[in-house]
């Protein structure tokens, strides 16, 4: 394992209260993120130009994947929604976890057929974005197809995070970061099924493990709420690698670039006391640095 000291950028001082959800659209040269705390945002930053558009809206929104007509998948407090980014419409589309109203969702991914991987998490945001404690495991992993079907594929969550697949498919990582463990399942692409759950890497070193993505090495790269960094960590659980970051929250990371060799990363201003804010200044940004590796592009939802 080795600390490194790679330049690290923040390309937007986005100034989020919860920033979350990235991920990078090659077609258009776009990478997407979000700020989860309302007024919840959805962010386009177009990299080349430096062109940054943001969207408020009154409801939460959590997580995103793209779609081949332009629009995204938003996973919203209550389920999926469309977003329009022509009209700027945040329209409904499937209902997640109505049986338990006191979660929300958080993070989410497509897998390799079009499939989103979303979890939720019993709701820690108050009325006025305040935090509120989490008192129980009450947290689910569905899958959704491209018709709207949703199947439970894993209960007891703390905190759902982190979805990631290895580069043949055969491997599903999942974090709860309640409970400081990033999770391996054994992956079958065709049916849609994980079996087989171990314990990836458990450590308490380096704050709580939150969003992750896989680089083309198959080692995972997770982003550490109140690690102040980011961890690469190979197949086998070990770490190989830590990259300190301007953040204390660190939220979510992804590939992206023209060539996928930049890895992106959110981070959140939630929580933390002014003194904080005022040793890292730009906390809730969006930074960006060479990680000497590729990535891939997440896949766009099929429905």
């Amino acid at each position: 394992m080795k600390i490194t000291d790679i330049p690290v950028t923040c390309l937007v001082e986005a100034q989020d209260k919860l920033g979350e959800g990235c991920f990078w659209d090659a077609a258009a040269q776009v990478l997407w993120w979000l700020d989860i705390i309302e007024p919840s945002a959805i962010h386009r930053l177009h990299v080349a130009s430096g062109a940054h558009r943001k969207w408020q809206f009154t409801k939460k929104v959590t997580a995103m994947a793209r779609r081949n007509d332009g629009t995204v998948l938003v996973g919203t407090q209550a389920g999926l929604a469309i977003f329009n980014p022509g009209t700027g419409a945040l329209s409904p589309w499937c209902r997640i976890d109505a049986e338990t109203p006191g979660n929300r969702g958080n993070d989410g991914a497509c897998d390799a057929r079009g499939r989103f991987w979303f979890g939720t998490m019993m709701n820690n945001i108050g009325p006025r974005g305040e935090d509120m404690p989490i008192t129980a495991s009450t947290g689910k992993l569905f899958r959704i197809d491209a018709t709207g079907n949703v199947a439970v594929m894993e209960t007891g969550i703390g905190v759902s995070n982190g979805p990631c697949w290895s580069p043949d498919g055969r491997t599903f990582y999942f974090t709860d970061s309640m409970a400081q463990i990033i999770y391996a399942y054994d992956f079958d692409e065709a049916a849609g099924t994980i079996s087989n759950r171990r314990v990836l890497n458990d450590t308490k070193d380096y704050g709580y493990p939150d969003g992750a993505t896989v680089d083309s090495h198959g080692f995972i790269w997770s982003a550490r709420w109140d690690g102040a960094c980011v961890l690469r960590i190979d197949p086998k659980g070990r770490i190989d690698r830590v990259v300190p970051m301007p953040a204390k929250r660190v939220t979510n990371v992804c590939f992206g670039g023209p060539k996928l060799d930049t890895l992106y990363a959110t981070s959140s201003r939630q929580g933390l006391p002014a003194e904080e804010l005022r040793d890292r200044p730009l906390t809730g940004g969006l930074f960006c640095f060479d990680p000497g590796v590729t990535g891939f592009e997440k896949p766009a939802f099929a429905g």
